[in-house]
């Protein structure tokens, strides 16, 4: 994506008075993606070249951008609380707004420009404040001079420059109390450099990157050989992925952070490895830079990374998942009248439709109304009439829309209502049978596949994933039904897998680490007794595996591996399934090989 830098001139007359010359006085805007952003009455957006600035007297090619969107508007997010818009004489946020000589328009383009290009726009621009104020004619006049380009500067757009389209989207977070781990790239974005200009925004990143490493580039807008290798830097940040953490700090603008690190040139170099200093260097060399990040991202690389392991556990495959759909006309005879309530009615109408003219066809049903009917049929119905109303929130949820309402429902009230009732197997009521486990096991399935469901149930609700987990354990060792013991072992796949790509993309662990372990000792135990289902052992080898694969040390998984000798466990099945090679990639390889080092 191009990004561009358009340049206005604000001036319209002769300023001879100032006994200097100057070409113009500039408001620039940074261009990319279809979309105009500046600093004027806060940070505003609309279609290029239609303020009423008028039209550029100059565009400047700046450069490209691969940023995703999402990461663009969550670094636009935080440039507005710096650049922001006046109410009446207050400061916004802490900090002052709108100044022709200090907070302009162009030091908002030249941040915005080093984020996104990695370069600040031309210094004849940015200076452009100091060479009047250098004049006598400047000093006397500034208060003058900052009252009539503050209004011209944040005139109101016209009502036609509006974008036709935002391509600057805000950033949606994930849901949370913040005592459990979120995806990281809500407040991290991986694959770039990032900008800091304060101490506690530093110390954030660092903290950030105590498990892995992480590098300072302290540069200047000053400093030629720097800039020869801003796309070196830029680079080795998109090849770390997650893996590790690269700062930029212009020394100009954090002199905080280049007192407390010592610094006194640049382009200066300082490398983390797990919290600690790692190494220090000088000078503009890409080779010594190159080679120095790659050295550090091999010291901080997870020792798993090395072992020899087939793309079933490194690459996992896609959910499992059950959208067969029963015959609807049946399904509905077995809830007897609840099989004529609206709310069900219309679900089988959408399930229908979806299924015979596909998803654009079926209009949504009222999912609130068909999810408090769920709900109470757990408290007063009997189970077989619950059971084929699962089956049918089973085959609805296959369409995203009902997957995302579901996990945004409050307190997740259904699936809540259905764990309750399926886990209360007291004396009085006994376990609960046979298919309304596996319909509520293909459910969960269904359920977990989806990454909506995954960031707001898995990483935000320890209730309702404490309540999974207990269902699935006797689930998973059911030794009269083959298909439950499938269907168990297929969610804790499910579940394994989606935790391990948080952990491998966003550097998080999605399922909470006390979570975990009572989850791999369950699939353990499964593992140890399963005799004669093929399918059942490879699920539960797959779902162990992805639950120890790079784990972080701290995990408690880790020591039940060793003090529980599940290497030994999983190697005892090859006398039992002997064309299995998942017993010994998992068993040898990873348990026995690569499991302990921590």
């Amino acid at each position: 994506m191009d990004v561009d830098l358009y340049v206005y001139d604000l001036s319209r007359m002769s300023l001879a008075l100032l006994g200097t010359h100057i070409d113009a006085v500039y408001h620039t805007a940074i261009v990319f993606g279809g979309v105009e952003v500046f600093f004027g009455p806060g940070v505003v957006t609309c279609q290029p070249g239609s303020t009423h600035h008028g039209a550029p007297m100059e565009i400047i090619r700046l450069g490209k951008t691969s940023l995703p969107q999402e990461v663009i508007a969550e670094y636009l997010d935080a440039l507005k609380k710096i650049y922001t818009a006046e109410v009446g004489t207050l400061v916004v946020f802490g900090f002052a707004s709108y100044d022709l000589f200090l907070h302009n328009c162009n030091n908002f383009s030249n941040d915005f420009a080093m984020f996104l290009v990695g370069k600040n726009i031309p210094d004849h621009i940015t200076s452009l404040p100091q060479t009047v104020l250098n004049t006598p004619f400047g000093q006397m006049m500034k208060p003058q001079l900052d009252s009539a380009m503050r209004s011209m500067a944040q005139a109101p757009l016209p009502r036609s420059s509006a974008p036709a389209a935002q391509a600057v989207r805000p950033v949606q977070r994930p849901a949370g109390d913040g005592s459990r781990s979120t995806p990281k790239a809500a407040t991290s974005p991986a694959g770039v450099v990032h900008m800091v200009t304060t101490l506690p925004d530093l110390n954030r990143l660092l903290s950030m990157a105590s498990t892995k490493c992480a590098a300072i580039f302290f540069t200047s807008s000053t400093c030629p050989p720097c800039k020869l290798v801003y796309p070196a830097y830029d680079e080795l940040a998109a090849d770390a992925g997650n893996q590790a953490i690269l700062i930029k700090v212009d020394i100009g603008r954090a002199h905080a952070i280049a007192a407390k690190y010592g610094i006194r040139a640049t382009p200066t170099f300082i490398t983390f490895l797990r919290g600690q200093k790692e190494n220090e260097w000088t000078g503009a060399s890409e080779q010594q830079l190159r080679g120095n990040i790659r050295m550090l991202l091999d010291m901080a690389r997870h020792p798993h990374l090395n072992l020899p392991l087939p793309p079933q556990i490194t690459e996992p495959a896609p959910a499992c998942t059950y959208e067969t759909v029963p015959p609807l006309d049946k399904l509905m005879l077995k809830m007897g009248d609840t099989g004529r309530h609206p709310a069900v009615v219309a679900v089988r109408n959408f399930v229908a439709m979806r299924s015979s003219q596909g998803a654009a066809e079926a209009t949504l049903p009222d999912l609130g109304a068909f999810g408090a009917l769920v709900q109470m049929a757990t408290r007063s119905l009997s189970e077989e009439t619950l059971f084929p109303l699962v089956d049918l929130l089973r085959v609805a949820v296959v369409d995203g829309r009902c997957v995302a309402f579901y996990a945004e429902e409050k307190q997740h009230s259904t699936v809540a209502a259905l764990l309750h009732y399926v886990n209360d197997d007291a004396a009085s009521v006994g376990p609960r049978s046979f298919a309304l486990r596996l319909v509520t096991l293909q459910l969960l399935c269904n359920l977990v596949r989806s990454s909506l469901f995954a960031r707001d149930v898995l990483a935000a609700d320890p209730d309702t994933v404490s309540s999974i987990i207990r269902f699935l354990g006797p689930n998973l060792s059911d030794a009269g039904h083959e298909k439950v013991r499938i269907a168990a072992a297929s969610l804790a796949y499910n579940i394994a897998a989606c935790n391990y790509r948080g952990r491998r993309q966003d550097d998080a662990e999605l399922v909470p680490l006390a979570e975990q372990l009572p989850l791999l000792v369950s699939v353990v135990d499964a593992i140890s007794v399963e005799s004669t289902s093929a399918e059942a052992l490879r699920r539960n080898l797959l779902a162990l595996a992805l639950l120890v694969y790079c784990a972080p040390a701290e995990a408690e998984t880790l020591d039940y591996v060793k003090v529980a000798d599940v290497a030994g466990v999983v190697r005892q099945k090859a006398t039992v399934f002997p064309r299995e090679t998942l017993v010994k990639d998992v068993g040898e390889t990873l348990l026995a090989a690569g499991a302990l080092r921590k």
